[in-house]
């Protein structure tokens, strides 16, 4: 049983700048790859090459009502954008679980979805009477022997984010964002800190 994750043998992908700075702040040393929404930098795939160990850290939406902002998620099982499932590695998700237990959060184990787009309205309800909780934008695209994933719920059902903020760059270019900017500026960071500690904490950091 892995009860401390190899900082050395774990590559952690994480979506944005916000999201790798927060890992690197919590666990320095360990390697990240600032992947790009979707991971657009990895050019719509992550392999690890000779890398076995991979977490997915970030953020995530809800698709369940009953799920706040701050709620930590991880996941047994991801459905890929192609339909297939990823069976996340045991021993690395009993670790980020015992990690996030530790700092005083009950983690959800529920499938996650990874979907090519922003999941919105209706279709949230839909996936999460499907049996999913949460859905991100990169885990299900990676490829490697053994992966796993904190992530930590931004958006919710009830407060929903413009698809503007995609491209975070820009999004400020884009009046229909601006009602948003303060609330992520606030919770944004937050959530990405508790991922990263919850993922720093497995590490033994």
């Amino acid at each position: 049983m892995v009860t401390c994750l190899d900082r050395k043998a774990v590559t952690v992908v994480a979506a944005t700048r916000l999201e790798a700075d927060a890992v690197r702040a919590a666990a320095p040393g360990v390697r990240v790859v600032t992947s790009g929404i979707a991971l657009r930098r990895c050019r719509g795939a992550f392999d690890p090459g000779d890398g076995e160990l991979v977490v997915s850290c970030g953020v995530a939406g809800a698709l369940r009502s009953d799920l706040p902002t701050g709620s930590v998620v991880i996941p047994e099982t991801v459905l890929r954008p192609s339909g297939e499932v990823l069976v996340c590695d045991s021993e690395l998700v009993a670790a980020l679980d015992r990690a996030a237990r530790r700092l005083g959060f009950e983690p959800l184990r529920a499938p996650l979805l990874t979907s090519a787009t922003l999941v919105t309205g209706t279709a949230r309800r839909e996936w999460a009477e499907r049996g999913y909780a949460s859905v991100d934008m990169e885990t299900g695209l990676i490829e490697a022997p053994r992966v796993a994933a904190v992530r930590v719920i931004l958006d919710t059902p009830g407060r929903e984010i413009s698809a503007a903020w995609l491209r975070p760059a820009t999004a400020l270019l884009r009046p229909r964002a601006w009602g948003q900017a303060i609330w992520l500026m606030r919770e944004a960071p937050r959530c990405a800190r508790i991922a990263a500690a919850v993922l720093a904490n497995a590490l033994g950091v």
